[in-house]
């Protein structure tokens, strides 16, 4: 099984050409937003963590967004408790699909957080500064600050497009989608005899 995983900056439209490449996609955003909603170790630990801003169970991401702008520390305590649950579901769902001939990682901090193998594919994705900022400010409860602060926590740019082994340039328009199926095409036929 081939391991890709899409990498990028924050609002390059990582999650879209992952969802293009495969139906086996783990989206790390959307376990984090389940992590929320359903899993009480998780409340407990931010509680305890957070006792000014997690206070009731479903934790609401206003309520985190408000601890992360307060203090650029509580984005670390947050990430050092909810790291370990995504990448033990992370595991969970390599092993669920073992025997399909590839899955799509579609993780933020997957480099910075070291959930990278050698043997893995990195694509990086490639989008203009300007339609990125046009498409992070449509986001739902887009705020400018929260981003900053994730973006402090990101190895440069540059490190992880050398790092990758290809690169899909994203315009925000259907040429994505073309680049998308070229890289496929490549990595199967490239990468296949490595496994």
């Amino acid at each position: 099984m081939i391991r890709i995983a899409v990498i990028g900056d924050i609002g390059s439209g990582k999650s879209y050409v992952a969802k293009l490449m495969s139906r086996q996609v783990f989206n790390a955003d959307e376990e984090v937003a389940y992590l929320y909603r359903k899993n009480k170790d998780c409340y407990y630990k931010l509680k305890k963590k957070l006792p000014n801003y997690i206070t009731s169970f479903p934790i609401k991401k206003m309520d985190i967004s408000k601890a992360i702008l307060s203090n650029t520390n509580n984005l670390k305590k947050i990430t050092k408790i909810v790291h370990p649950k995504i990448r033990f579901q992370m595991n969970k769902f390599i092993k669920k699909n073992k025997k399909k001939g590839f899955i799509v990682l579609d993780i933020p901090f997957f480099l910075e957080n070291k959930m990278n193998k050698k043997k893995d594919v990195l694509i990086f994705i490639k989008a203009p500064k300007n339609k990125i900022n046009k498409y992070l400010k449509k986001r739902l409860n887009y705020n400018s600050k929260i981003t900053k602060n994730f973006k402090k926590l990101q190895l440069p740019l540059e490190f992880k497009r050398k790092k990758s082994n290809y690169i899909i340039e994203n315009n925000f328009n259907n040429s994505v989608k073309k680049n998308v199926k070229k890289v496929i095409k490549k990595i199967l036929i490239n990468d296949r005899s490595n496994y």
